[in-house]
């Protein structure tokens, strides 16, 4: 990885979000621009743009967001950053949770919340219509179904494009798909968390996409992780994101950082190649 030219997201080859839309399958999660506790804004608002820039630079051509990151500062960040938008690029958001403080998300997947949202999300990101708008998390007060019907009513009205799920169940999922197409599902998944595992597969048999989040937790208490990274000469996180990647075809890792030297180390996992013994260690591996 000593290569003085930096590796492209495209060296992760591509995928299709909702069979239309095309993008290189490494992506940028946006929460860590914002400040502490995912509250307020940066400490270095430039260089929070900064990676924001890098990350297409580097071939990045999917972004994911939320309203509620800041609220409101990685989205503003983004606009501020990147419109005009680079024609390949596709951003997507979340509705469905509030923020009363650092570290504090409520949920609330009320029908009028999320319409209410999805327009300040369309105002911020100076965008006509959401390339892939995802519900962020069921709220136990609501019936999943009408959660998904505002979602739903904001497709038909030509504000998103594609719909998403997040933190779901299978159950879930399939009360979703009886209303509306499912493009996505964004559910916790690492190394050491493999609750989602049916998921994915259900992604990959029914062409949709899994962003897996919390991605690199607790890596570093695996010896397999530190073996197969002093193999390729890379490092921890550089091996998980290149096993998300080997784990299925309907990943689409999307690392986040406020660092520009963390973002370049990240997208250069792009360019590791592991042999199928590798990853079926790494897929024992326990963090």
């Amino acid at each position: 990885m000593a290569d003085q030219t930096p590796v492209s997201a495209t060296a992760a080859g591509t995928i299709d979000i909702g069979g239309d839309l095309t993008v290189n399958r490494l992506g940028y999660g946006a929460m860590r621009i914002t400040g502490d506790g995912i509250w307020g804004e940066p400490a270095d608002r430039d260089e929070a743009k900064a990676v924001l820039r890098k990350a297409v630079e580097l071939g990045v051509n999917f972004i994911d967001t939320a309203d509620s990151y800041g609220p409101h500062v990685s989205e503003i960040l983004i606009a501020e950053a990147l419109y005009p938008y680079p024609e390949d690029l596709v951003i997507a958001t979340k509705g469905g949770l509030e923020r009363t403080g650092p570290g504090q998300w409520p949920v609330n997947g009320r029908p009028e919340h999320l319409k209410e949202v999805c327009e300040g999300s369309l105002r911020r990101l100076k965008l006509e219509q959401i390339p892939l708008y995802q519900l962020h998390r069921p709220d136990p007060a609501v019936p999943y179904e009408d959660s998904v019907g505002a979602l739903v009513e904001l497709k038909e009205q030509g504000k998103i494009r594609h719909i998403g799920l997040s933190n779901v169940t299978e159950e879930q999922l399939r009360k979703a798909q009886r209303l509306t197409p499912i493009v996505s599902i964004q559910n916790r998944y690492n190394l050491g968390d493999r609750v989602s595992e049916s998921l994915i597969d259900l992604c990959e048999q029914e062409s949709m996409v899994f962003l897996p989040w919390a991605p690199l937790q607790d890596l570093d208490h695996s010896q397999t992780v530190r073996e197969v990274a002093e193999r390729h000469h890379a490092t921890p996180r550089q091996i998980v994101l290149a096993w998300l990647l080997a784990r299925s075809p309907s990943i689409l890792p999307i690392p986040g950082t406020g660092s520009v030297a963390h973002l370049e180390t990240n997208i250069a996992s792009a360019g590791i190649t592991l042999s199928p013994d590798e990853v079926q260690a790494l897929s024992k591996a326990t963090a």
